[in-house]
């Protein structure tokens, strides 16, 4: 496929950038362009590909190399439309201290430009696309007061026509695609993956469970003081990884790799939000997810895990453990050896489809998380389209 890259003329924020994505695909990218020279000297340093990779990193698709050798200039033959708006970063910016107007700045500005653009006439926005590297909460503000949280990005009006890639995505829209967390392995080859996964089924569990996090004392409905709690009263059972701020040891990949590939369960309860990159990190080390709210894997990452979910985890209900009905311990150490070592194997094989290749990489025979959303993407913009051929009533 011949590579080539063609900028349209730029204005104040935005400029025009078309590349194909697959045979017979192609998609328009429209970027920042001062923006995006900062963001990606931020991205070299401290992003996907580092040790330590940044909690919101989802952003930066576009440094892959499967977009990169994929560049046409046929605007023509466009299948879908890719908005590489660094929506993350910019909220990242601004959640704290800032007035209502500068945190919907850039979010209203880039509306404004795609409505604006021939492009967005085709099917008015419903073949654009882009990726947003935080919780669905941060975009969907529903008050001007400058004291509420997050922006309006996903409450926009033309906005609420695209398709968004986001690590936590609303239960209550169907526009809001949940993509995993970036995690700490970015394979290069097909057999470093291979041999990775080799690697876990042969390591020794000694833990039967384990959790990596701290407590939310200020969050009633919290089930982490209890799990924790459980955890400690297990032993040597049990391992828990004290995330309390301030700690240096969540942070360090090798504690919580290290621990994840020792244990055979994995804890992996609400926080913040419903969703944890823990859960992708737990996977990556070959360790069972025990989740205790279906918001938290089950109806989010329908593009990336196994519908049948008792395959690759276990499923322990939050009241149980609010209401002290159920032992952690006890509950798991039931499970026959052969259901968890059944259980284990469907782990391991789902790590191509949660880790996201090096960016200067190309796999060749496996599909990772990036090649699995851009085609989820680019079907659902097909089955768009054919829907307004029927004559159906589009969202």
């Amino acid at each position: 496929m011949e590579k080539s890259i063609t900028k349209a003329k730029c204005q104040k924020q935005f400029c025009l950038l078309k590349i194909r994505a697959r045979a017979n695909t192609s998609i328009f990218m429209i970027s920042p362009p001062d923006s995006t020279r900062t963001f990606s000297r931020i991205f070299r340093k401290q992003g996907l590909v580092c040790d330590k990779p940044v909690h919101f990193g989802t952003d930066f698709p576009q440094q892959n190399e499967e977009l990169q050798v994929c560049l046409t200039n046929d605007s023509q033959m466009a299948s879908a439309i890719y908005v590489p708006f660094y929506a993350g970063l910019d909220i990242g910016r601004y959640l704290w201290g800032f007035n209502s107007s500068v945190k919907d700045s850039a979010s209203i500005d880039l509306e404004k430009w795609l409505f604006e653009k021939p492009e967005w006439g085709y099917l008015s926005g419903r073949d654009h696309f882009f990726v947003a590297g935080r919780v669905n909460w941060d975009f969907n503000r529903v008050v001007e007061e400058d004291s509420g949280w997050g922006n309006k990005l996903m409450l926009l009006p033309h906005i609420k026509n695209t398709t968004s890639l986001i690590i936590e995505s609303s239960p209550w829209t169907e526009r809001e695609i949940a993509i995993p967390y970036p995690t700490y392995f970015h394979p290069s080859t097909d057999v470093e993956v291979f041999q990775y996964q080799e690697k876990l089924r042969r390591l020794r569990r000694k833990y039967l469970f384990s959790f990596a996090g701290a407590p939310r004392p200020t969050r009633i409905d919290s089930i982490r003081g209890e799990i924790i709690d459980q955890c400690i009263a297990s032993g040597r059972k049990c391992k828990f990884l004290n995330c309390t701020s301030g700690s240096e040891t969540c942070e360090n990949p090798i504690c919580v790799m290290g621990m994840f590939k020792k244990s055979s369960f994995c804890l992996q309860p609400p926080g913040d939000s419903y969703t944890r990159r823990s859960t992708f990190d737990s996977i990556l080390g070959g360790c069972i997810p025990a989740f205790f709210n279906p918001a938290s894997a089950y109806t989010q990452y329908i593009w990336h895990l196994p519908q049948n979910f008792t395959k690759y985890s276990v499923f322990i209900p939050e009241n149980d453990i609010k209401n002290r009905n159920t032992s952690i311990e006890v509950l798991l150490g039931r499970i026959p050896k052969e259901e968890v070592e059944a259980m284990r194997e469907e782990v391991v094989r789902l790590i191509p489809k949660v880790l996201y290749a090096h960016p200067t990489a190309r796999l060749e025979t496996i599909e990772d998380a990036f090649d699995i959303a851009v085609k989820g993407v680019l079907d659902r913009v097909e089955n768009i389209r054919k829907a307004m051929k029927a004559g159906k009533k589009l969202y």
